[in-house]
């Protein structure tokens, strides 16, 4: 048989062998600390993110409940569209037999 005797290390050694057990294990804190960072920062974006959506809904639900300007012009009798025919054309330096000329009409006085 041969002698298979384990090697007795001196203490020495083995605090040796402990303190670069310590390092890699710091240097692998450090790594999951940047690693932490990276990822605080790919969330603090993606809150942004959602923020600004969160904002726009917000404007669109404000647009939304507010009340609406009238767009279209209110409706107007035949009525109301001939005097506003006649006060445009007076407006602009014609008389009325001159508009009824125009028209072909004869103006009874």
């Amino acid at each position: 048989m041969s002698e298979n005797k384990r090697i007795r290390r001196t203490p020495q050694q083995i605090a040796e062998d402990v303190g670069e057990q310590i390092e890699k294990l710091e240097q692998s804190v450090l790594n999951i600390e940047n690693k932490k960072k990276a990822l605080l920062a790919e969330y603090d974006r993606k809150i942004e993110t959602v923020r600004s959506r969160i904002k726009s809904l917000e404007e669109k639900k404000i647009a939304v409940l507010a009340p609406k300007k009238a767009t279209r012009k209110p409706r107007r009798s035949k009525k109301q569209k001939l005097e506003a025919i006649l006060k445009q054309a007076s407006k602009s330096g014609l008389k009325p037999e001159e508009i009824a000329l125009k028209l072909g009409i004869e103006v009874g006085e």
